[in-house]
């Protein structure tokens, strides 16, 4: 399998990138920002709004959306707009600012890796600006390549988008030109652009159009070639061979021109071949991409999930293009995706449907004839079933297989309905498929449960007991949510305040290092792992800030840190100038919030503790055991009295 090739950005050139980064300046560049007293606003990017909601904080470096509740900085606000990764993120803020990127040395056969990437991508981009060129410019490729996507309604300026391209019939034009320009003669094959016969370079699209494959940053990776003559020998299409920047499993087509529109609407649509997507794209439905007419894989359903959750798949009318759609659909389902289907009628297919009907027409055949992916697939297994006992008993294994992939916690409604309706459809009693569809789900469980076994004995760990806790009920999930806002809160006041004087020899960092020392008070993981980047900063001599998290190369971190920092209300002008209305700050009690915020907690951890040893007082119990009970009822109650003494705090429920 290739691997895909990535380099170090170096320390110094981070530093380099975050000293110029100005978030106003970035943001500015893609949002039209208006200055609304300390903080900037404009009309949210990441979703469809009349009214702005989306603040940018130049103060604080960091975005948050109260509409959507995208939040982040600079860095992260690239990655989300642009879906870059990190690195690509770093590299475009570097040509931003004019900032020379160094990269850390890598091993030997890591760098050969680099260079032929690097010389792949080079060669694609010649090639694909020669058979543009041939397209437009050469008297072939006009009267053959172009008048024939003429003939097909495609129009010159979407061709040009699509960088489409034309590949003379003659034996060897691109290869002449590629060696007369130095290209290695071993990459033209690796690449797939030359095939080697008996020793001879021969071009492998002749006579075909080109339609060039881009990654998402837009490079191209690898072409797709058409055959326009009719040769019954001869495949339809000649896609390029796998290597170090090209991996099918990982690629749809139209991904790069449709990825912003696929945010904004939240749907991608899916089909087979190059001309559906550059056809739609065309009639102005931007937000399609093609699976090259292959079942999804799970890295293409998670190049899907970047974009959207819902996944609508147009696939022609006739049987194979049945199959086609209905395979990968438990992966998607595991994936977590809404995934509907349409069929195209009278057996056309997607290009040609909506150069037949319209752009307008389309969309309302779109929009009116999804079909929900799962009953559609059952509705196909029972017409092959067709009466027949055995064969309906596989569909109804298989169905209730199916449906024990919806696996995430907010989907069990959905899974919920899809049992009731599956169960009418089949004739059967909805809690004789609701038991199978458990039964899978156990079956699943127990294996994970095994293979997590099987890794703790691998590394001499003892397993976690397993918390005996009722979170369902009301008072109980109460209790975890306090302790959730508890938690941010005491971390919110480590960032803000953490390097501010607590008395005369020490600093508010280390007062709550030393109430949170001997007291397991976290539950929250993510949390815990900012205040462990904190203390592993601040005990090498750093006094962290919130920047310091902001641009760490862990975005879940970074993430958190951003959450956790509101927009602070602000003081009107009005009140401050002309009332003269004194008005204290959170800087100047901060040590009344740390104090607060670290009593609430240990409150909230007592009281949750209370309600645990009450409720296994209500178990049956030897006489010792109820004593031990009881005992540690009174202590907890000790223990909460001096906590309510030391911070001279009420109880709150």
């Amino acid at each position: 399998m290739p691997i895909h090739p990535f380099r170090l950005i170096t320390q110094a050139t981070i530093q380099q990138i975050l000293s110029r980064i100005d978030i106003i300046d970035v943001v500015g560049s893609f949002v039209k920002l208006k200055k609304r007293g300390m903080n900037y606003l404009g009309l949210c990017p990441f979703h469809n709004e009349k009214s702005p909601s989306f603040t940018v904080s130049p103060n604080k470096e960091i975005y948050k959306c109260f509409g959507c509740g995208k939040s982040g900085n600079t860095i992260s606000f690239i990655m989300e707009h642009e879906k870059y990764s990190y690195v690509e993120a770093l590299k475009w803020l570097a040509n931003r600012y004019n900032v020379e990127v160094e990269e850390t040395e890598v091993s030997a056969e890591v760098r050969a890796q680099q260079q032929v990437a690097d010389s792949l991508y080079i060669l694609n981009s010649f090639a694909q600006q020669y058979f543009s060129r041939v397209l437009f410019e050469d008297e072939e490729g006009q009267d053959i390549g172009l008048s024939y996507l003429k003939e097909r309604g495609f129009s010159e300026s979407i061709l040009q988008k699509f960088q489409v391209g034309y590949c003379k019939e003659s034996r060897n034009a691109f290869v002449q030109e590629a060696v007369a320009k130095q290209y290695n003669r071993d990459l033209l094959v690796k690449s797939g652009l030359a095939a080697n016969r008996n020793e001879e370079l021969v071009d492998n699209y002749r006579g075909r159009i080109i339609f060039p494959v881009h990654n998402t940053t837009g490079k191209v990776i690898g072409f797709g070639a058409r055959i326009i003559k009719k040769n019954d020998k001869a495949p339809k299409y000649i896609n390029t061979p796998e290597n170090e920047i090209y991996i099918k499993s990982r690629i749809l087509y139209g991904m790069y021109f449709a990825r912003q529109v696929i945010d904004k609407f939240d749907e991608c649509l899916l089909v087979e071949g190059y001309t559906d997507v550059v056809s739609l794209h065309q009639a102005g439905i931007e937000n399609v991409v093609a699976s090259g007419g292959t079942s999804l894989t799970t890295d293409q359903i998670r190049l899907v999930r970047k974009y959207t959750n819902n996944l609508t798949i147009i696939y022609d009318g006739d049987s194979a293009g049945i199959k086609a759609a209905l395979r990968g659909l438990d992966m998607a389902l595991e994936e977590g995706l809404n995934v509907k289907l349409v069929l195209i009628p009278d057996k056309e297919d997607p290009d040609s449907y909506v150069n037949k009907v319209g752009a307008d027409a389309f969309r309302e055949f779109i929009a009116t004839n999804k079909k929900d992916f799962i009953l559609f697939q059952l509705e196909v297994a029972l017409k092959d079933a067709a009466g027949d006992s055995q064969k309906k008993a596989t569909v109804v294994n298989q169905i209730a297989e199916t449906l024990a992939k919806i696996n995430k916690a907010e989907d069990f409604t959905r899974q919920q309905d899809y049992i009731r309706q599956c169960a009418q459809l089949l004739n059967i009693e909805e809690n004789g498929l609701n038991n199978l569809v458990n039964k899978f789900i156990r079956e699943r469980v127990s294996k994970q449960e095994a293979k997590w076994q099987a890794d703790f004995t691998e590394a001499d760990n003892e397993m976690p007991p397993p918390l005996e806790y009722d979170a369902g009920s009301d008072e109980g999930f109460q209790l975890l949510i306090k302790d959730e806002l508890q938690e941010r809160a005491v971390v919110k006041a480590l960032i803000e305040f953490g390097g501010k004087p607590w008395d005369e020899t020490s600093k508010v960092a280390d007062h709550i290092f030393n109430e949170l020392a001997e007291n397991d008070l976290f539950d929250n993981s993510q949390l815990l792992d900012v205040i462990n980047t904190y203390k592993l900063w601040y005990d090498a001599g750093l006094e962290p800030t919130a920047k310091n998290f902001f641009y760490h190369e862990n975005q879940a971190l970074s993430t958190v840190v951003v959450s956790l920092l509101e927009f602070p209300y602000e003081v009107s002008e009005k009140w401050r100038n002309k009332f003269q209305m004194p008005v204290s700050s959170r800087e100047e009690s901060y040590k009344e919030e740390v104090l607060a915020t670290l009593g609430y907690l240990k409150l909230r951890k007592i009281k949750r503790m209370m309600m645990e040893n009450q409720a296994d007082l209500g178990k049956p119990h030897s006489a010792d055991e109820q004593l031990t009970l009881l005992q540690t009822h009174q202590a907890l109650k000790q223990m909460e009295r001096e906590i309510l003494l030391h911070y001279g705090t009420v109880i709150m429920r």
